[in-house]
C-alpha cells in the first residue's frame, strides 16, 4: 500500500568537524507520524512510527499483543491518512472483538514504548509460549551472517543514520525478510506482521535485531513462536531471565565475527 507521506525528509545542517564550522550541507532524516490502531473503529495504540509498512505493522502488533492467534481473525484492514497522522483500522472476526472489549486497554506512547499504557504488574509479565522443545540450531557463521545480511538490508538506515531494523533469518536461506522504523519495538511488530502474513516458519529461524534487548522485545519474539533472537547492543538482566523462562536462545553483542549467548546455548554449534 502506498502512502502519500515520505519515510525520509531532506533538511539543512551546518556540519562541524573539531570544533571548527567546516559547511552547510543537506541531511536525510527520517519522517515519524503518529499511527493508531483501531479495532471496530475504536482507538486501541497510538504510536510514533515511520509511515511504511503499516499493515505489517498491524497485524504484528495484534499478534505480539495477543489480541490475535492466526490470520483468519483479521477479516480486513484499512489504512487511512488523515492531516495530523494515519489510522490503521483493524476488522477482528466477532468472538475475537467480544473478547478484545472485555480486555480494552488505552494506550498513547512515544517512539519505541513498548509496554505503554499497561494497567498491570500480570499484564506487563505476561506468560509467554513455551519454545524449550523447539529444535533449532544455528552454527556460528551463520550467527554472523545474520547481522551481516541485517546491516545490508537496512536501505532506509543508510539513508539516514537514525532507524532500527528487524530481520528473520533462516539457515540456509539467508534474510527471509526485514522491516525498519524509527521505533525498536515498531521495527519488530512490523517483522512479525510480515511473517504471519506470509506464513513464514519463524521457528526455523532467528530474529535479527538493531538494538538492545529488553524484555518486550523478547515477548514479541516469543509470541512468533521464534526460539532464538539475536542483538547487536546488550540485554537487560530482565530481559535475560525472560529469555531463559522462555527457552528462548538470546545471543547479544553480535558485531562482526564476535557475540555473547546468555541463555539456551544448547541452539548454537561451531
Amino acid at each position: 500500500m502506498t502512502l502519500l507521506r515520505p519515510t525520509l525528509q531532506s533538511t539543512p545542517s551546518r556540519s562541524i568537524r573539531n570544533t571548527h564550522f567546516e559547511r552547510n550541507t543537506i541531511r536525510f532524516v527520517p519522517e515519524e507520524v503518529p499511527v493508531a490502531i483501531s479495532y471496530a473503529g475504536s482507538s486501541h495504540a497510538v504510536l510514533m512510527a515511520t509511515p511504511d509498512d503499516l499493515v505489517d505493522f498491524a497485524i504484528g502488533f495484534s499478534l505480539t499483543e495477543g489480541i490475535v492467534q492466526n490470520a483468519s481473525q483479521i477479516r480486513s484492514l484499512d489504512v487511512v491518512e488523515g492531516e495530523l497522522g494515519i489510522d490503521v483500522q483493524v476488522f477482528l472476526a466477532d468472538d475475537v472483538s467480544d473478547r478484545l472489549r472485555a480486555r480494552k486497554r488505552s494506550m498513547a506512547g512515544p517512539v519505541g514504548c513498548g509496554l505503554c499504557g499497561i494497567e498491570s504488574i500480570d499484564q506487563a509479565m505476561r506468560t509467554l509460549p513455551d519454545l524449550s522443545a523447539v529444535e533449532l540450531r544455528m552454527s556460528h557463521a551463520s550467527i554472523v551472517a545474520a547481522t551481516a545480511e541485517l546491516a545490508r538490508a537496512q536501505d532506509l538506515h543508510r539513508q539516514t543514520r537514525a532507524v532500527h531494523a528487524a530481520g528473520l533469518y533462516v539457515e540456509g536461506s539467508g534474510l527471509v525478510g526485514a522491516r525498519e522504523d524509527v521505533g525498536r519495538h515498531n521495527a519488530l511488530d512490523k517483522l512479525c506482521g510480515f511473517v504471519f502474513r506470509s506464513s513464514v516458519a519463524a521457528e526455523k529461524g532467528a530474529v535479527v535485531v538493531t538494538s538492545r534487548i529488553s524484555v518486550e522485545m523478547v515477548q514479541k519474539t516469543a509470541m512468533l513462536s521464534c526460539a532464538m533472537l539475536i542483538a547487536v547492543s546488550a540485554p537487560t538482566a530482565l530481559a535475560i531471565r525472560t529469555a531463559e523462562a522462555a527457552g528462548i536462545t538470546l545471543i547479544a553483542l553480535a558485531r562482526g565475527e564476535d557475540f555473547e549467548i546468555f541463555s539456551n546455548p544448547h541452539r548454537v554449534g561451531p
